[in-house]
């Protein structure tokens, strides 16, 4: 494959979507033999398409830089409007949750360190979506439209690394404080003077700008929705009489904005229907959940809690990857039972060809 946007390539086959928003459709889909992911800015309203193009441009020359690095995904083809990067099984940060796993947070810096002797700076890396926990427990680094290329280690550049460490060790002492070296506990405790004056006003407008104006938020592809509404969901449907369990995990919507998949153990069969009436009673509209799924067991870790790893990638049709992401036979073959009769169809919908 080649990023020559006059090359022929084979016709994009999508399977499922896994973002859509007001810059761009993401899809995870295949160019002839080849899984890619798909970024197309076609589909975007006219008011955010200035927008939209510069951030799919940054993102294509990020990666055209960024050729041959491990951790990082391929650029497979490109055009005016669409570009196709190679596929990077793994999970988000924050739904992997990396508990104690120091060796992932070493290899992410190592990985970080890499990027930077590209001359490249991620600019987004305060978001968990941004890192993924590969199947190999390795990191992995996604959604390169904030980056920037540099030809020279200059003053900005040297600020701008400084903060993709500083926001790796945010995650970090998120997940594995007590790895902290004395000069990482520095580094967080020490922001720059851009990043002071951003906090202080820029984050502000930019806030006003993204979530009012443009309905846009950094908790994409649904995280947002979760964040607000997950525990609540889970909590209200936990004392409903006929429900054990409950887990709730998001899913991005085919054209824009993202659903609710509550996975729920529970005795004698409600119907789904029934117990999103449930939830209506005292939640929001948006803390409905759009899908119900009854199952009869919930997959779980040693200490015996849900796994929303497993379930967010049942959720989203990420079902190649269900067995790449545990070594636990007994989770996994929980997962695979639920995903058999999972409810978000839209890999069919994609193989049918109405998208």
């Amino acid at each position: 494959m080649t990023s020559d946007p006059q090359a022929k390539r084979p016709p994009f086959e999508a399977e499922t979507v896994l973002k859509s928003d007001v810059f761009s459709r993401v899809t995870l889909g295949r160019l002839g033999d080849t899984v890619v992911v798909e970024r197309d800015v076609g589909p975007t309203p006219f008011w955010s398409k200035p927008l939209a193009y510069v951030l799919f441009w940054r993102e294509r020359r990020a990666l055209r830089r960024l050729t041959g690095l491990t951790g990082v995904s391929e650029l497979v083809a490109s055009d005016r409007r669409r570009l196709y990067r190679s596929w990077l099984s793994g999970v988000p940060l924050h739904i992997a949750e990396p508990h104690g796993d120091a060796a992932f947070f070493r290899a992410a810096k190592h990985s970080l360190h890499a990027l930077h002797r590209r001359g490249v700076v991620h600019n987004d890396l305060a978001k968990q979506q941004n890192w993924l926990r590969l199947s190999d427990g390795g990191p992995a680094l996604i959604d390169f439209q904030l980056a920037s290329v540099h030809r020279s280690r200059g003053k900005l550049f040297r600020v701008l690394a400084y903060e993709d460490i500083r926001h790796l060790l945010k995650h970090k002492k998120r997940y594995c404080p007590d790895a902290l070296t004395p000069r990482e506990r520095r580094i967080l405790a020490t922001k720059s003077l851009p990043t002071r004056l951003w906090m202080a006003s820029g984050k502000r407008v930019y806030n006003m700008v993204t979530r009012g104006i443009f309905s846009w938020s950094d908790g994409e592809g649904g995280h947002d929705r979760l964040k607000h509404f997950g525990a609540k969901v889970e909590e209200r449907l936990e004392a409903h009489p006929q429900v054990r369990r409950a887990a709730v995990a998001s899913y991005p919507y085919p054209r824009h904005g993202a659903g609710l998949y509550a996975f729920v153990e529970a005795d004698g069969a409600p119907e789904p229907a029934a117990l999103q009436a449930w939830c209506r009673e005292t939640l929001e509209g948006p803390g409905t959940p759009d899908l119900v799924q009854i199952v009869e067991a919930l997959p779980t870790d040693p200490a015996g809690k849900p796994r929303r790893d497993l379930l967010t990638l049942i959720a989203r049709n990420l079902l190649d990857d269900l067995d790449a992401a545990d070594k636990d036979p007994a989770a996994a073959e929980v997962a695979r039972s639920i995903a058999a009769r999972r409810l978000n169809l839209s890999d069919r919908t994609f193989s049918a060809g109405s998208v």
